[in-house]
């Protein structure tokens, strides 16, 4: 059974910094994308940032270029979002999500309906 738990959120200023993490369980991830996805009230869910666990490939929407860093710690079977910079639009729930790649190399999709699997999702508030 496929499990990811999403930890790290939490209230901080504008400037600031959160690392979330998503640990996940229930298989092998390697010919997965791992995405983040965020949701504010009365807004659609949104990507964010995805990185492949095989082969390290990644893909961020504009907003968090520069600013947020997704990556995978094999060791500890885990996801990470660095998210730094941060803004008040930036609050919302982030979540974390699993889908499988058609190949290996391929770039990480960004559209929810790609994903298989998805976490309970972890607040992000940031204040002005």
């Amino acid at each position: 059974q496929v499990q990811l738990v999403e930890s790290g959120g939490g209230l901080v200023q504008a400037g600031g910094s959160l690392r979330l993490s998503c640990a996940a369980s229930g298989r092998a991830f390697t010919m997965y994308s791992m995405g983040w996805f965020r949701q504010a009230p009365g807004k659609e869910r949104e990507f964010v940032a995805a990185v492949n666990w095989g082969g390290g490939r990644t893909n961020y929407v504009d907003f968090a270029e520069g600013r947020f860093t997704v990556s995978v710690d094999n060791a500890k079977n885990t996801v990470w979002l660095q998210m730094d910079s941060l803004k008040p639009e930036d609050t919302a729930v982030y979540y974390c999500a699993a889908g499988r790649l058609t190949y290996y190399e391929a770039v990480p999709p960004v559209t929810p309906s790609e994903y298989d699997y998805w976490g309970q999702g972890t607040q992000v508030t940031v204040s002005s």
